[in-house]
């Protein structure tokens, strides 16, 4: 998610979930091969596993750009077929290129080509007048035949015209049913769900009838969702053993001084990184007060760890103390 799933949010997580597969933001294949790859690539090595989320139209240039990713230490490399926004409309990459599969599969057999990860693609059921389960199926057999290790498939559609990127996450209905009859009719296929899944007791449901959930917006409104996944993972039979994790919401923030105080050496500013933690306290006593603090001090030149530990202080007593246990979100997913 542009903006939001950065390096400073990742780390967040990794105090909360060891076995979960995280994702970067989508970058451009330009971008990952001219851009200040610093900023835009590198990642504490606490985050892995992580997946670099690729966008762009052309094989050779994703290619270069999947190697580059591998270099860096990314698990695996995501191509985003999903994303409706403008700017990604415009540049013929995202949601768009849903309408050229051809083009798609020749991409994604450049970067098999390219890299010895897995390459997946993250889709939507269709774009504008694609309605049918059938040409959903059409686009995956296309791709599936360019060697895609994995489909993460966003269940709803996607109105290129008339709706905004926002309106695109909540306007069109959620087809769950698409997404289970694809793996259904594919069962070879490693079929992924996205869309509207709020806590991982949903996402239990759905893994009853696909491979694997991705949760998005939930997870950045509400981190502690993801209380218990490794658990959950464990149950399924995928991922190493659990490892020690915060058990209190002090721990996650006192888990993020050494981090931060690293990136500040860095150059990067406080609020890059306290941004992310400001949904930490939502709904519990001190919520407000724990906003405001990091709000007013985070920003100011010079701020550092100080003010992380003068937001936990704001609080009532015990709060931040609380044991964390698996929690539904309180809002929805896309």
């Amino acid at each position: 998610m542009l903006d939001l799933t950065d390096r400073h949010f990742r780390y967040l997580l990794r105090g909360i979930t060891r076995s979960t597969l995280l994702y970067s933001e989508m970058v451009t294949a330009n971008a990952a091969i001219h851009g200040d790859r610093e900023r835009l690539l590198a990642f504490s090595p606490v985050e892995s596993p992580v997946v670099l989320q690729l966008g762009g139209d052309d094989p050779d240039l994703l290619a270069r750009a999947a190697l580059i990713g591998v270099e860096h230490g990314y698990a695996e490399i995501n191509l985003n077929v999903g994303c409706p926004s403008n700017r990604v409309t415009s540049g013929n990459f995202g949601a768009c290129l849903m309408k050229d599969p051809v083009r798609v599969a020749a991409s994604v057999a450049a970067m098999r080509d390219a890299v010895d990860v897995p390459v997946t693609v993250k889709h939507r059921l269709g774009v504008d007048e694609q309605e049918s389960f059938e040409e959903m199926l059409a686009f995956v057999d296309t791709v599936t035949g360019a060697g895609a290790d994995a489909f993460i498939v966003h269940a709803r559609k996607a109105w290129l015209k008339g709706l905004s990127p926002k309106e695109n996450r909540t306007i069109p209905p959620l087809r769950y049913d698409f997404v289970y009859r694809l793996k259904e009719e594919r069962p070879e296929l490693v079929v992924e769900l996205n869309g509207g899944v709020p806590d991982l007791t949903s996402a239990r449901e759905h893994l009853a009838l696909v491979d694997g959930v991705m949760l998005g917006r939930a997870v950045y409104e509400n981190p502690f969702v993801l209380v218990g996944a490794d658990d959950l993972i464990s149950q399924a039979g995928d991922g190493e053993a659990v490892l020690p994790l915060a058990r209190t919401r002090r721990a996650v923030v006192e888990g993020m001084y050494d981090y931060t105080e690293e990136r500040l050496r860095a150059g990067a500013p406080l609020n890059a990184i306290s941004r992310h933690l400001l949904s930490l306290f939502h709904g519990r006593p001190g919520g407000k007060a724990w906003r405001r603090v990091i709000s007013e001090r985070a920003n100011k030149k010079g701020a550092g760890v100080e003010v992380l530990v003068a937001a936990l202080d704001a609080l009532p007593p015990g709060v931040a103390d609380e044991p964390l246990r698996p929690t539904a979100a309180s809002t929805p997913a896309r």
